[in-house]
């Protein structure tokens, strides 16, 4: 189907008679989701898509509430729901991806691929390949340029803004996503809940990982990989200062949780051979901030806007889920990697994360790649 979003630089929305699946988590975002495309004319189909543990596991997750939640908001406007059970092809691809990651003393983002692999990969394998389109409640918005092309772009929500969790989907899968609350702020969409009062206008929003609900991420981690303990160090005087219980529950530039006297300390390296944690004292010291660092694999989503542009100065990046952008400059060595200088050092850059790549604007989204630091 072509699409038939409005003009360039708005929203996109599909025409009504597309086919068109929702992804409804039982949340308030993709509730009113629903509300929205009921009221513009949409007649969707609803998917809950189940990725938790097992029933006969004893994790505190929020699973069944959040199916029974899902479940009124579709009866509230006399729509399907439909449960798709993703649980298998979640722990085969994502948990793997994390755990592997992990280990190797990186920091992944296991929610940037549940939505290559899950939301917009096994669910379209699964029943999403039935439909024109798959909506779901991301605050993110796409548009359509003059060439017919679609572009992933950020929400007006700078602290909501979820783009950079979909900057590793495929081309395919952003030509059939839409977000009809992208050009919303959060506000208005909690007071849309309310006021149509939707049985999710007053939950919280989910936070961490995608299935974990209350489920603490050091006790995933542990559950799958257990402890290895060894040696703290003092990066600047190579003294020991106590032993850590694996390198996997600590990230390069953590400060809390780190349990040590005289502080405070901050996470500054991983020697993962060797097992040892280095860390250096006192308050934002520079071995936790850079301005240059290495990118591989990068991942365009629409086109390589840049083509063989050597240099390209005139970007913005962020490398975690954060309201802010840092203006950048970026260096292409070929085969998709390139080395990024930023106009500020960063806090807290570490291997696995992944580089979100926009426009001078921060308007557009290019893409994505992975952080890869040298030894």
């Amino acid at each position: 189907m072509p699409l038939l979003g409005l003009n360039d630089g708005m929203n996109y929305f599909p025409d009504k008679d597309s086919k068109v699946a929702v992804l409804l988590s039982g949340g308030v975002d993709s509730s009113v989701v629903v509300y929205e495309l009921v009221s513009q004319g949409y007649c969707p189909d609803c998917f809950y898509i189940k990725i938790g543990p097992d029933l006969d596991e004893k994790w505190d997750c929020t699973s069944e509430e959040d199916l029974e939640m899902a479940s009124s908001v579709a009866k509230r406007f006399d729509l399907n729901l439909e449960v798709v059970d993703c649980h298998k092809e979640y722990w085969d691809k994502v948990a793997k991806y994390t755990m592997e990651k992990v280990r190797l003393g990186f920091t992944p983002n296991p929610d940037v691929m549940c939505n290559r692999l899950i939301k917009f990969g096994a669910f379209d394998e699964k029943i999403g390949f039935k439909y024109d389109n798959i909506a779901t409640g991301h605050y993110a918005q796409t548009e359509i340029d003059s060439k017919g092309r679609k572009w992933l772009t950020t929400s007006p929500d700078p602290v909501k803004d979820q783009t950079d969790f979909l900057a590793q989907i495929y081309d395919w899968q952003l030509n059939k996503a839409f977000f009809p609350i992208g050009h919303f702020l959060k506000d208005e969409v909690r007071r849309i809940a309310l006021r149509e009062k939707l049985s999710s206008a007053k939950r919280k929003d989910s936070q961490g990982i995608c299935f974990l609900g209350k489920i603490n991420y050091n006790d995933y981690i542990r559950r799958f990989l257990g402890e290895n303990p060894g040696d703290v160090i003092e990066k600047e005087t190579f003294k020991k200062i106590g032993t850590h219980q694996g390198l996997w529950f600590h990230t390069i530039g953590q400060r809390h949780g780190l349990g040590f006297g005289g502080g405070p300390w901050f996470v500054v390296g991983k020697d993962v051979k060797n097992n040892i944690l280095y860390v250096s004292h006192g308050y934002a010291p520079e071995a936790v901030y850079t301005s240059v660092f290495k990118i591989h694999d990068f991942h365009f989503l629409t086109l390589n806007p840049w083509e063989d542009k050597k240099q390209v100065s005139n970007v913005t990046i962020k490398i975690r889920h954060t309201p802010e952008f840092q203006k950048a400059q970026l260096e292409n060595t070929g085969d998709g990697t390139f080395i990024v200088r930023t106009s500020s050092p960063i806090h807290g850059v570490a291997s696995g994360q992944f580089c979100v790549v926009y426009d001078a604007e921060h308007h557009r989204c290019f893409g994505s790649a992975e952080i890869a630091l040298d030894d």
